[in-house]
Order: structure tokens, then sequence, then C-alpha cells
């Protein structure tokens, strides 16, 4: 192998480092029984294996990544015997970045990277930092791996029957090259122009599609042999431009990382006005919503008392106009008048019916003193005497 290969083996290797780093992280912090004591805390769901891992065949979540990163760099430190304070809800992100790097140096960590690439939460230096922090932590808390112990197993069948292969296959390479042998001695005895002009005969008749054997292993591996010299030679070409690309980027990289460090220290102090009128604003929120609270009861109480101004006026005008309408004045002069009427009407009726009584009264007492002469008749010798 060349050394072009060995380098873009290699390339091709770094390129799942990050996923093996993520893998031996996540065991670690199994053992540190991260679930219990980091996540339940804040409410946090546990992390697959490829969490971190920035690719593009993965989803990505910067802002909820970086706070997952935050948390578990926070509880390592702690774990780890540094104090460090719990994340909080409006944490600088690039502060809390360059916080958790000088904790990492302070552990005796070489760093050798800005604090602008854990910001997006994922890729090779948020897995190097948590796998740094979490070998601190279970050196911190004494634990250590130990050496496995593997039983021992036979193995001489298998070197057996590996010398049996070995012994035919040289047999077989020893009759192939014999074979070879005769068939040049064959081809020297032959004129070319003959042989040209049989082949020209004999060639519309082996037109004939030949049937490869799927168990010719040699002509698969001479296959591979072959396609893997055109991938190491067309790989050459690629990695050199591949370098000159990473060159490329990564001198970007540093210009950028310079420029953004300067536009930090440039903005310093109007972020921290944007902080300052952020709180300020935070506060006028609050007492508007105060405010706004009062009001709405206040709001509430005017409704209450117009309802029962309405009320009231509608009663009033009820009573005015009753107070106003004449009608039933009206109504009772006519009832007046009709009763005074009825009452003349009734002292008639009295009146006539009186005297017919006072007349049968009379009548009755005439017939009875009618009825008590003829029973009765006078004496005429009294009568004078009566009389007088």
């Amino acid at each position: 192998m060349s050394e072009a290969g060995d380098e873009a083996d290699g390339a091709r290797g770094s390129a799942y480092q990050e996923f093996v780093v993520m893998e031996l992280l996540l065991e670690k912090l199994k053992l540190l029984n991260y679930e219990e004591e980091a996540l339940v805390q804040h409410n946090l769901k546990p992390l697959n294996r490829h969490y971190f891992v920035s690719s593009r065949f993965l989803p990505s979540n910067p802002g909820e990544q970086f706070h997952v990163f935050h948390v578990l760099a926070a509880w390592l430190i702690n774990t780890a015997g540094r104090a460090f304070p719990a994340p909080q809800e409006h944490d600088n992100p690039t502060a809390t970045a360059s916080g958790v790097l000088a904790e990492l140096r302070a552990l005796g960590v070489k760093v050798d990277f800005p604090a602008s690439n854990l910001l997006q939460g994922s890729g090779e230096f948020v897995c190097f930092v948590l796998y740094q922090l979490a070998e601190k932590a279970l050196k911190k808390t004494g634990f250590s791996f130990k050496r496995p112990t593997h039983a021992r197993e036979s193995t001489e069948d298998e070197f057996m029957t590996e010398d049996k292969a070995e012994l035919t296959f040289d047999h077989q390479e020893d009759e192939m090259s014999d074979d070879e042998k005769e068939k040049e001695m064959d081809q020297r005895a032959v004129d070319p122009a003959e042989w040209a002009l049989e082949v020209e005969r004999v060639l519309p008749q082996l037109t004939a599609p030949m049937e490869t054997d799927t168990k010719d292993w040699r002509s698969h591996v001479e296959q591979l042999h072959q396609h893997r010299g055109r991938i190491d030679s067309s790989l050459e070409q690629t990695m050199s431009f591949l370098h000159k690309l990473q060159e490329d980027i990564s001198s970007s990289m540093k210009k950028l990382s310079s420029r953004e460090t300067s536009i930090n220290f440039q903005l310093k102090h109007l972020i921290q006005e944007y902080r300052d009128a952020q709180a300020k604003k935070t506060d006028a929120s609050e007492q508007y919503d105060t405010a706004s609270g009062r009001m709405m009861d206040r709001t509430r109480v005017v409704a209450e008392v117009n309802d029962s101004l309405r009320k009231v006026k509608k009663q009033v005008e009820e009573k005015g106009r009753s107070m106003s309408d004449e009608a039933p004045v009206v109504k009772i002069n006519q009832s007046l008048v009709k009763l005074n009427q009825e009452i003349a009407e009734m002292d008639v009726t009295i009146s006539v019916l009186q005297h017919m009584l006072l007349q049968a009264k009379l009548r009755e007492k005439h017939n009875m003193m009618c009825d008590m002469y003829a029973s009765n008749p006078p004496d005429p010798a009294a009568e004078p005497f009566s009389a007088g």
C-alpha cells in the first residue's frame, strides 16, 4: 500500500472519529448516571448515540443542542470538583462557551480552538470538550476501567485447515505455471501471419457470450485489485484538491474567527447597552401587564356601573311616563260620573220602593180597620162619648 493510500484511509477514518468519540462519551455519561443527576433537573430527554455529531445526514437543532451542552458541561465541571453556575434563561452563549473552556484549561486540558466553535452545539469540538470533562469527572469519582478477561480456546484445528489450504493453493499455482510454459512454446512454433488468418476465420464462431463462474474468486480478487488501483489513482488527484480546499477553508475560518473576536470586542459596549435596554424593556413590559390588569378590572367595574345606571334610568323613565299619563284620571272621573248616576238611580228606586211600601202598609192597616169594624160594629150611644 502506498503513502497516498494510507493518507486516504486516514482521511476516511477521521470522518468517523466524531461518531466514535460521541459513543464513548455517552458510555462515560451513563457510568456517571447523567440521566438522573443532570437531565431530570432540567426536564430533558436521554441522549442518543449521535446527538452531538455534526453531519448532513443527521437532524440538528443548534439552540437545543447548545442548551443540553451547557447543562452537561456545568454538571460535569461541578462533578470534577470545580464550581460552575447552573444554566439560566438569559445566559450569553459566547460567555458560557468561554467559561467552559476556561474551566477545562483549569482542569489541565490543553485547548487550542476558540469558544465560537462551541456555539453551534454540535461537532468535533463539542464532543471533545464533553469527553474531556467526563474523563475528569470519572477520575474525581475514583472510577477506573479494568482489563477484560478472555477465556482461552484451542485453535489447532484452525491452523491445520489453513495449512492444508495453503498447500493446495501452492500446488494449483505450480500446475498453472507449467501450462503457461507450454502455451508459450506453442506460440513460438506458429507463424504469426497464419495465426492471424486463422483468427479471422474462426472469430465469427467465437462471439458466443461466456458465462463467468460466480465461484471463481480469483477473477473477483483481480477485479477488486483493478478497481482499487483506479480508486487510488483518482483519489490522489482528489486528495490534492481536498487538501487545497481544506487549507483555504482553514485560513478563511481563522480570518473569520479573528474578525469575530475583533467585532465582539468592538461591539462589547453596544451589547451591554442592548442588554440594559432589554432589561428595561422587560421591566416596562411587566409594568404594562400590571397596569393592563388594573385597567381591565376598572373597565369591568365601569361596565357594571353603566348597567346599573341604565336600569335606574329605565325605571325613572317608566315612573315619569306613568305620572304624566292622564288616562287613569279620566277613567276615574268617568267612573265617578257613572257611579253618581247609578247612585241617583238607586235613590229614585229606593224612594219609589219606600212609597210603595208605605202605600201597602196603609192599605193593609185600612183593611185591618175595616175588618175590625165589620166584626165589632160601634155602639151608637157611645159615639157621642167617643166623640167628646
